[in-house]
């Protein structure tokens, strides 16, 4: 009988190893959404109705996570993470993260300014010689463009705030000069170089804007990879891995996926036409991307990480909490402050929004006009996901999925939507 016992014991065992070796350990502590604060009723209406875009066909699949109060009270796959295979999605899917990459290496800057090897008062090319002395294509009346010097030397906060003048140049005054030095779009995957030689060729060509001068999205962040490199003297993926991710067990965020976590892997759909289709395979797509077969020697910090619902979450915890999640502390309270300040006051940006040092900020809910709180900051991905932290409700919001082109942000205002409703306190 001991040794029945024993038996059943030990395959119990096993199969609680082999079960959190395969779905992960909990991302953040759990709590029954009426313990935080929030209606599981209501709750119910954000599982139907994103449900139901699978059903319509305007999904493949995805992951929602609620966390509000320190704990994790929502967290819902639904759909497929292949559909034809017919493979549902799990809570740890892993999903093409792209701009929320910039998060974390924004993040790694101002860990190495509390390290003193960096200040956000820095000129660029302090790092990188190349942006000592850069360029400003000029649009003349009647079309075309002179190039001019910069006025002033690019600063590091300048690279945080998007506004140092650097597109995706994919359009602007010099686009020309981009395409023909085969550097346009935020897809680095593909490069069989590293992240250095592509930023080098970079500052050669004419940017869009002079620095400091207005809000333009682009390469800024890819940059910034590169000076952390420079500043860190570690690789950019090295860097992010021990001061960021291991440190807060984020054990599924990286840049290339390991080929034995390929099932893991969401397929990207597109929206264009409905039902969503599978968009092709192939190294050179930015669509399925080379995250798994690529060359795996371009760190993008723009827009090249990997991770799942439950990895981000904790990272945004770790914001929410002034820098710290489970007794480890990445940064100090006062540089979590600095970077959910509102860094471009008075420049062209988005109704009721200002942008920090890596995320955009809300300023005014009526000039938003979706349910929010003035301090919330977020982003997202160019495969449709999207995160917010709303610090006065303690909450924090992580929906991924992999649709591009997207036809519509429909979801994301729905999301937003049916999770305040569902606050009841």
């Amino acid at each position: 009988m001991q040794k029945a016992y024993a038996r059943q014991f030990f395959a119990a065992l096993l199969i609680t190893v082999v079960s959190v070796a395969a779905f992960g350990a909990e991302p953040l502590p759990r709590a029954q959404p009426e313990e935080v604060g929030l209606s599981s009723e209501r709750l119910n209406r954000l599982t139907t109705a994103f449900q139901k875009y699978v059903d319509d066909g305007k999904l493949s699949g995805g992951v929602i996570l609620i966390a509000r109060k320190g704990k994790l009270a929502y967290l819902q796959p639904f759909g497929f993470r292949d559909r034809e295979a017919k493979s549902t999605m799990r809570d740890d899917s892993i999903f093409r993260i792209a701009s929320q990459t910039k998060a974390l290496t924004s993040v790694a800057i101002m860990t190495l300014q509390e390290q003193g090897k960096l200040l956000l008062t820095d000129p660029v090319g302090k790092f990188l010689p190349e942006f000592k002395e850069t360029t400003v294509a000029v649009p003349r009346d009647g079309g075309g463009y002179d190039v001019v010097k910069a006025k002033r030397p690019i600063t590091i906060r300048d690279l945080l705030t998007h506004t140092a003048g650097l597109s995706y140049a994919d359009n602007g005054p010099a686009v020309d000069k981009w395409k023909a030095a085969g550097i346009q779009g935020w897809y680095f995957a593909d490069r069989n170089e590293p992240v250095e030689a592509t930023i080098s060729r970079m500052a050669a060509l004419p940017f869009d804007a002079q620095p400091g001068e207005k809000w333009i999205y682009g390469y800024a962040i890819d940059v910034l990879g590169v000076v952390v490199e420079k500043a860190s003297g570690k690789k950019l993926d090295e860097y992010i891995r021990t001061t960021i991710t291991e440190p807060l067990k984020m054990a599924d965020t990286q840049f290339y996926l390991p080929k034995a976590q390929r099932d893991r892997l969401a397929v990207v759909y597109s929206g264009d036409k409905q039902p969503a289709t599978r968009v092709p395979e192939g190294p050179r797509s930015d669509q399925q991307g080379a995250y798994v077969e690529g060359p795996r020697k371009s760190f993008s910090g723009g827009a090249g990480l990997l991770s799942t619902a439950g990895d981000y979450g904790r990272f945004l915890q770790m914001l929410l909490n002034g820098g710290e999640l489970d007794g480890v502390r990445v940064l100090s309270r006062k540089s979590v402050e600095l970077m959910i300040a509102d860094h471009i006051p008075g420049k062209d940006f988005r109704p009721g929004q200002g942008f920090g040092l890596g995320f955009s900020i809300v300023k005014d809910e009526g000039a938003f006009g979706m349910p929010t709180s003035p301090g919330e900051f977020g982003w997202g991905g160019a495969y449709h996901s999207t995160y917010w932290v709303d610090p006065k409700e303690q909450l924090v919001v992580v929906y991924l999925t992999q649709l591009r082109p997207a036809p519509t942000n429909e979801d994301h205002d729905r999301l937003r939507a049916l999770i305040y409703q569902a606050i009841a306190d």
